[in-house]
């Protein structure tokens, strides 16, 4: 578990193997050798990041303004909001109404600015990148893709396709995508990045908490008002999901942050907030996974009760999420069993590392 400043490296293995970001980099850019894709072997490597990266557009003085970006290969599009950089007291106070303990002890942190989608990604969004015609392993790699002449988007791992229909009925156009594990929503993320040249990733759980609470201390970012005009939970949803963006939003413009789906950071879910021994302010914390489970969803959904809607409540992963899988091993693309799992997506106004885009996209890579 790490917590405080943007982590580098995410594995302790990746760092006996690729020493120094720097000579890791060059030589991550002159891997151009064609790959077999197997059963064993995945084209998720330094040179498929380092093509990627690339292509990243690499802009002047960043105006932090909403914009609105269309995805090439499916013309989907989709928009995003301007986040401020701040700091803020992460997690509740011990005399929260319905406060769990895993939401403390509260800490200062502070995080960088980014920009963070209105609204969780739709199926109109995700299912072009969950639905292919190519042939895959299970681990999704396209077993006849060819760097040197394929582009750096389609060498992306993205999922086999799903044993049933994931929406279950609740809605596809216009609704938000649900049942992907992390990992998917993860290698979306690298999917999408690669063709618009913006690094996109999931929020980290500081960010997505700051960003839900727009500068509110209150149990809801909406202070005393009313939930039924803010959230879709339990009480309100009919059973199941609603089109996204149909309830008010959040001061900061973000809609869906209470309810709906609940949403995957890329953090590691502990029982308990990692704080620094001098008390001090945390920089950009993300814990990191070293395992698979659990991993922290939040925002709660049209299945919870309004007391997980909460802005500080949390809720870790579990491999209960995909009991219905039949698959032999289960599936690292989707949880079956939890059609209240969606996500957003994030782009910090920094361009990252190599090392720093493997561990946001990659990081369910080897573990269990």
């Amino acid at each position: 578990m790490r917590f405080g400043g943007w982590v580098r490296f995410g594995f302790v293995g990746w760092l006996c193997v690729v020493g120094a970001g720097n000579a890791w980099e060059a030589s991550a850019q002159d891997a151009t050798v064609a790959v077999k894709v197997t059963p064993e072997v995945s084209l998720d490597d330094g040179a498929l990041l380092a093509r990627i990266r690339e292509a990243f557009v690499v802009e002047g003085a960043v105006m932090m303004t909403d914009y609105r970006e269309t995805i090439p290969k499916s013309g989907v599009e989709f928009e995003l909001v301007a986040i401020p950089g701040g700091e803020f007291l992460m997690g509740s106070p011990e005399d929260e109404p319905d406060r769990l303990e895993d939401e403390g002890p509260q800490r200062r942190v502070k995080v960088s600015p980014f920009w963070m989608g209105r609204h969780e990604v739709t199926w109109d969004e995700y299912e072009p990148f969950m639905m292919t015609e190519v042939r895959r392993e299970k681990h999704g790699g396209w077993t006849d893709f060819d760097p040197a002449t394929h582009d750096a988007v389609d060498g992306v791992s993205q999922p086999t396709p799903p044993y049933t229909e994931m929406s279950f009925g609740m809605g596809q156009s216009g609704y938000p995508a649900v049942c992907m594990t992390q990992h998917a929503a993860n290698k979306y993320c690298q999917w999408l990045s690669a063709q618009t040249g913006h690094f996109y990733r999931l929020p980290t759980e500081a960010e997505w908490e700051y960003a839900c609470r727009a500068g509110t201390t209150s149990a809801y970012s909406f202070g005393e008002g009313d939930l039924d005009e803010h959230g879709w939970y339990y009480d309100n949803s009919n059973d199941k999901y609603q089109k996204v963006g149909t309830k008010k939003p959040n001061p900061w413009g973000l809609h869906d942050m209470h309810g709906n789906v609940s949403e995957w950071t890329a953090d590691a879910y502990g029982e308990a907030y990692p704080v620094p021994e001098d008390g001090g302010v945390l920089i950009n914390p993300w814990t990191v996974p070293e395992r698979l489970y659990p991993r922290v969803v939040r925002g709660g959904s049209w299945f919870d009760d309004p007391d997980r809607l909460r802005s500080a409540a949390r809720l870790g992963s579990s491999e209960d999420w995909k009991q219905q899988d039949p698959q032999l091993p289960k599936s690292l693309w989707y949880h079956t069993d939890a059609s209240w799992v969606g996500f957003r997506v994030v782009r910090p106004v920094e361009i990252p590392t190599l090392e720093e885009m493997d561990a946001f996209w990659n990081s369910a890579r080897g573990k269990r």
